[in-house]
């Protein structure tokens, strides 16, 4: 069984070092006069949320979900419906959304933890169309037209969230700590169960592990996060929509994990970030920008296996020898 990567690894000192940066963006996009810097790295920012609680699953547990963005428009339509109907205080907003996606991924859990294989995938797959065409049906909330969120979520005089700068910093120190937080859980030792599960589930039973329960726990703490993801992308979009849910949206995650590194503790923030910049540069040039998303992607696959943390790696191998 593979052990994390060393916080001190090449992967993992660049990806402190995006951090900072980050961290010093909303400064530099002052400098520039490009305002517009700080929306498209919040967006950034929450993906990479939504890719880290997903990476806890598929990186480390081996389920690969097709349907976990459905908790992105779970947590974004209780924001969306708290606010429609005159409440606007986050307090009650996010804690609820992490609690009905934290219950939404327990029943669907409970269920879809019983496949393996591709069933899990097409179970996951089959709840996250459900839910989505729930979101279709809501004709009170705008339906398939979504909702629009007319003010964002209120923590008082303590946050003022409709600053943009501040919201910028909220959903970074929200990323840090789902970081941190996803990397204390692998080194405990639910997480060495959690991989055990992965490498041999049959196993890690035999020798006295409830691996359902631990499983089903990861999948639940993953939809805990991704809730939180899509209460950060109604208040960065003021506007939900089924479309925050659909498969694609899934698909874009798996990817990102994918392309980052499944299983290593960065490797969500870098496919999160190279995927999005990706995406925003070629569709600048042309909206079929998915044309050569994908042989990049290939490449990526071919020649750095463990994702873009692998890279660093590798880089700092050949300099050594």
């Amino acid at each position: 069984m593979m052990r994390p990567a060393s916080l001190s690894s090449p992967s993992n000192l660049a990806a402190a070092l995006i951090l900072v940066l980050l961290a010093l963006l909303p400064l530099f996009a002052e400098l520039l006069a490009s305002p517009f810097l700080v929306t498209l790295f919040t967006r950034m920012l929450i993906y990479a949320i939504a890719a880290t609680s997903l990476n806890l699953i598929l990186g480390y547990g081996g389920m690969v979900s097709f349907g976990h963005a459905m908790y992105i428009g779970i947590g974004g339509y209780v924001v969306g419906i708290m606010a429609s109907h005159g409440v606007h205080a986050g307090w009650l907003q996010w804690p609820l959304a992490i609690a009905i996606s934290a219950l939404f991924a327990l029943v669907i859990g409970a269920l879809c933890l019983r496949t393996r294989g591709v069933y899990f995938i097409m179970i996951t797959l089959a709840f996250a169309q459900m839910v989505y065409f729930m979101g279709v049906g809501l004709e009170e909330y705008g339906g398939d037209d979504g909702l629009t969120i007319y003010n964002r979520s209120s923590f008082g005089s303590l946050l003022n969230l409709s600053d943009k700068r501040v919201f910028y910093y909220v959903c970074l120190a929200l990323l840090v700590g789902a970081l941190y937080l996803v990397h204390r859980l692998v080194q405990s030792r639910f997480g060495m169960v959690l991989r055990g599960s992965k490498s041999n589930d049959r196993r890690m039973q035999a020798i006295g592990f409830p691996t359902y329960r631990y499983r089903l726990t990861g999948f639940v703490i993953a939809g805990m996060i991704c809730g939180l993801s899509g209460a950060l992308m109604a208040n960065h979009n003021e506007f939900v929509s089924p479309a925050m849910m659909h498969w694609v949206q899934s698909g874009d995650l798996i990817v990102m994990v994918v392309l980052g590194g499944m299983g290593t503790a960065a490797g969500p923030l870098f496919g999160a970030l190279a995927f999005l910049l990706v995406e925003y540069l070629l569709s600048r040039i042309t909206e079929y920008w998915q044309i050569i998303f994908g042989p990049l992607l290939i490449l990526v696959v071919l020649f750095a296996r463990g994702g873009i943390g692998s890279l660093f790696d590798m880089l700092e191998g050949r300099r050594r020898g």
